[in-house]
């Protein structure tokens, strides 16, 4: 029957133009989104992990900046080491050279101390230049840390985290210390590398036998600089592993959740223009059902 009150064609056009809107609604979300989870109601289950994930993600970039100021530290006591070390021209080679040239019979041995004194000084300040961020391991105070942890990593499982951490001694590289144990100022038979002195010496044999004590001094001092730059060499590479898988494990990560949460935006453009033409096609029905009510006016003419 035809009624004025009840249209039911222009009921079913309706509902079929609101399921229509509402889809077109989510789909035109999705494309200025750019994902098809995008709020908890989208999808609990996957919000939930995206998100968990999300922030896994900003721990491991936290990481890979922890790791980045820790490799930069690192080189810097790495660098100050191997100056010290020397070669030819300066650091603890030279200082041992200049020894073995004192042990010459007649040298004015006054002169090479001017050298001695000069190598002495500048290990020492290239010792407390070592500095990088207020951190120096190489000349150390009663406030440097007897250890350090250099982060290195990250992890979940389940709701549990984990932190790992590269741990160094500072004791293995200090070669000056507030309480005279380093390498360059421990003393042993009386004085240090840092306080050698052979300007009053003889060719005596007890003098010679003193140059041959400073000299296995400087050779010692020579194997424990180098031992603790080849330790710290060692970390530098650890850094540099740790630091390219954490990138990539960043990467993993983005991708995983990509693959939970991103719409697929050939099939949303699709899907789009689909739902564009059936809003048009529900207008129009609606339309042609809201005019069927005024052919009953020709009942009543």
């Amino acid at each position: 029957m035809s009624s004025l009150l009840t249209n039911s064609t222009a009921m079913t056009a309706l509902q079929t133009l609101r399921s229509v809107s509402s889809q077109l609604a989510t789909t035109q979300t999705r494309i200025s989104t750019g994902q098809r989870v995008s709020t908890a109601s989208d999808n609990a289950a996957y919000w939930s992990i995206a998100t968990s994930m999300r922030a896994d993600n900003a721990a491991l970039s936290a990481v890979s900046d922890s790791l980045g100021l820790s490799a930069a530290t690192v080189d810097t006591e790495y660098t100050a080491l191997t100056s010290v070390v020397g070669d030819s021209t300066g650091g603890l080679t030279k200082l041992q050279s200049l020894l073995v040239e004192a042990k010459t019979a007649g040298i004015d041995r006054t002169k090479i101390q001017a050298d001695v004194t000069q190598i002495q000084q500048q290990m020492k300040s290239t010792a407390d230049a070592a500095t990088f961020n207020g951190v120096n391991w190489l000349s150390t105070t009663t406030a440097t840390p007897a250890t350090v942890d250099l982060v290195s990593s990250y992890s979940r499982v389940g709701s549990t985290p984990t932190t790992g951490s590269i741990q160094l001694t500072t004791a293995n590289y200090a070669l000056y210390s507030s309480s005279t144990n380093g390498i360059l100022d421990t003393v042993s038979s009386g004085v240090s590398v840092n306080t050698i002195d052979i300007s009053t010496l003889t060719d005596a044999a007890t003098d010679q036998a003193t140059l041959d004590t400073y000299i296995a001094q400087v050779t010692s001092a020579i194997n424990s600089v180098a031992s603790a730059a080849a330790n710290l060499g060692a970390v530098k590479n650890r850094i540099s592993t740790n630091t390219d898988f954490v990138k990539s494990l960043m990467d993993s990560v983005t991708r995983g959740i990509g693959q939970l949460v991103d719409a697929d935006m050939n099939q949303e453009s699709t899907r789009l223009s689909a739902l564009q033409v059936q809003q048009q096609l529900g207008v129009q029905a609606l339309s042609i059902a809201n005019s069927s009510s005024q052919s009953i006016l020709s009942l009543f003419r």
